[in-house]
């Protein structure tokens, strides 16, 4: 039975799909920043020099999480450089070492951001020509990129999986600032906004992966993920207001004005994720690998929003 390496094994999926593993009774090891864990190798701050030896033994697959992730507040005076040192040059160094000891298979993590930051009238597919707009989205490209050359070169298999917003139970940043303006009740301006956008329940996410580190027509493979269920932000807060038993207030704000308003406020980005459509195709990971999402979004949202009450 293959070894799997988890990398960035105490992050919200890394965490998530260490415990899915070994409730399959799957063997892998774990890879982390530090020792939380008696069973968690300590690899230190990625970088182009970590040594990975001792976590890769014995492995013949690694999934790779651990990365510099997106922030909305980027506070690295050169954000592309700082993006590149960690999700390119420390990606592809562990991709030599795992080529050198043997590893078959390797399953990066990237982003829906290398295809770009918003969709109209069609979906993203993972054949479209990549458009990354900032830095972290333009990271993950180049480090997609290159470990196709070094799959070329060195004959490991690379799968690249791009997630678009992952969501589960202990979610932060701003599907957690959702979950709070849906519990306080309050009436908001989002009843006019009919965009779509595609997310991925933590649970299919998990599940993806596992399965892409073992299903034979994986290998070489791009994959876009979702819940196959797409929701504007007005019905992802109904869903949220209803899961917490309040009351859902949207008032039909025009979308210009809303727009306009977050300009002024200096929150534009911001409002481009509330605002915008955002959808992608999974016919090409249906298809390929006859994989179906494990949970229906209903179901994850609501799981998601019962974690957030028990806390707050």
């Amino acid at each position: 039975m293959q070894k799997i390496l988890i990398t960035g094994a105490n992050g919200f999926v890394g965490a998530a799909l260490c415990a899915e593993l070994a409730r399959r009774q799957l063997p892998f090891s774990a890879a982390a920043r530090t020792k939380l864990t008696p069973s968690t190798f300590p690899i230190g701050d990625l970088s182009a020099t970590t040594k990975w030896a001792e976590a890769l033994e014995s492995c013949s697959v690694v999934i790779h999480l651990a990365a510099r992730v997106h922030v909305m507040q980027e506070s690295a005076t050169d954000a592309l450089a700082a993006y590149r040192e960690i999700n390119v040059a420390a990606t592809m160094n562990l991709a030599r070492q795992a080529a050198q000891q043997g590893v078959k298979r390797f399953v990066f993590v990237s982003s829906v951001k290398v295809n770009g930051e918003s969709t109209g009238a069609k979906p993203f597919t993972a054949s479209d020509t990549a458009a990354p707009q900032d830095p972290y989205g333009q990271s993950k490209h180049e480090a997609e990129c290159a470990l196709r050359e070094f799959s070329r070169q060195s004959g490991m298999e690379v799968v690249i999986v791009r997630p678009p917003l992952v969501y589960g139970p202990g979610v932060r940043a701003n599907f957690h600032r959702l979950m709070r303006l849906a519990k306080t009740g309050l009436p908001l301006p989002l009843g006019a906004v009919h965009n779509r956008r595609s997310m991925v329940a933590l649970d299919n996410l998990v599940d993806l992966l596992i399965l892409c580190s073992s299903h034979p027509r994986a290998a070489g493979e791009t994959f876009l993920v979702s819940d196959d269920c797409d929701v504007s932000i007005g019905q992802l807060l109904k869903m949220l207001s209803t899961a917490m038993g309040k009351r859902s207030w949207l008032l039909p704000v025009p979308v210009s004005c809303l727009t306009f308003a977050a300009t002024l406020l200096g929150q534009s980005m911001q409002a481009r994720r509330l605002l915008e459509s955002l959808q992608v195709d999974i016919s090409h990971t249906k298809q390929t690998l006859g994989w179906l999402p494990a949970v229906s979004l209903p179901e994850a949202v609501h799981k998601t929003a019962s974690a957030f009450l028990s806390l707050h």
